[in-house]
């Protein structure tokens, strides 16, 4: 084998254990100058067998074949989100599965365009994993905070209320560039998908959400969204559209979690909550009203939402699921009413 092959051997052998000080011990290993160790890993990126992140003290080296890859972008007007995709992910992607493969580029793009234009951040970082078959993507930005985004454009009284919004999906607060489709469409492809910000942590996961109060002391005050799928999982993007849309009007279909419109120890009984709750819906065709976690609900709020909502907007259809003994005497009355 020649020395310039074994130097690629080499450095394809050591750079995931090296990501940062591979130069150095490509330098050390055959006796040259680091700036030389530089020239042989620049070509190694140039023949796309390595990825390189970052620069100056802050460059890292990985495997284009790897396991592995994490960087940062500062918010510049000329951050793309697809040439952030090419130059960093697409590398180690290329071997998963089509449907997977065009599950995570919609959802990171979807993601990191929403930390470029809305964030008010300065920087982006992120990280691939792909371990024990499940890829992992997470973004962070540094920005104010999705939830608290939302609660100043709509001036909500709680972060609890931004989530509300957000999970409906057609919700934006720039809507000259955005549908604000992309989260909902994207919690809905991956298996797992967790947005942590403002101390609150809300999850969605396999049709089923989960809100809790939680802290993240790593990246201050901005948004974490952290998105997992198996390389076994069968989704595909047009199942899920397809789920959710209509033919002749898109995106008509949504579930609300009821629960996020009011605070855990207040009854859901005046028609205030009512319209907190239905404030957007009547852009869809169809509304489910998940009542996961609502122990009860009042004859006024249930009047606002299936009579006085209901004649305003004759042509939505509303469901309900997950209505305990007593929300369901509650809605059954209220619909007998009609």
């Amino acid at each position: 084998m020649s020395k310039i092959n074994n130097i690629q051997k080499f450095i394809l052998d050591n750079v995931e254990k090296h990501p940062r000080d591979i130069a150095t011990v490509l330098a050390e290993k055959f006796n040259f100058s680091r700036q030389r160790a530089h020239r042989y890993l620049t070509r190694e990126v140039e023949n796309g067998n390595i990825i390189k992140t970052g620069r100056t003290r802050w460059t890292q080296y990985f495997l284009a074949s790897g396991n592995y890859v994490e960087f940062s972008e500062k918010i510049k007007p000329d951050l793309a989100e697809d040439r952030v995709w090419s130059k960093y992910i697409k590398p180690i992607m290329l071997s998963c599965p089509q449907n997977i493969y065009r599950i995570c580029i919609y959802g990171f793009t979807e993601i990191f365009n929403n930390a470029i234009d809305h964030s008010e951040g300065t920087t982006i970082f992120s990280d691939i994993e792909i371990k024990n078959k499940v890829i992992t993507i997470r973004i962070i930005d540094n920005g104010i905070g999705i939830f608290k985004k939302i609660q100043k454009a709509l001036n909500l009284d709680s972060i609890k209320e931004s989530i509300l919004h957000l999970s409906k999906g057609k919700f934006t607060t720039d809507p000259s560039k955005h549908t604000g489709e992309g989260i909902f469409f994207t919690s809905r492809m991956f298996d797992s998908f967790v947005i942590l910000s403002s101390d609150m942590c809300y999850a969605f996961h396999n049709e089923d959400w989960f809100l809790s109060p939680e802290k993240n002391e790593n990246f201050g005050q901005g948004t974490l969204i952290e998105m997992k799928i198996s390389l076994n999982s069968k989704k595909t993007p047009k199942e899920v559209f397809d789920q959710y849309t209509d033919q002749e009007i898109g995106f008509g279909k949504t579930i609300v979690a009821v629960a996020l419109s009011a605070d855990p120890n207040d009854p859901h009984v005046s028609r205030s909550q009512a319209k907190r709750l239905l404030m957007g819906l009547e852009k869809f065709k169809t509304i489910i009203l998940d009542f996961k976690g609502v122990t009860s609900v009042g004859q006024a709020f249930v009047d606002e939402v299936f009579r006085v909502f209901q004649n305003e907007n004759p042509n939505i259809i509303i469901h309900y699921i997950n209505a305990n003994e007593e929300v369901e005497s509650m809605l059954k009355r209220g619909l007998a009413n009609k």
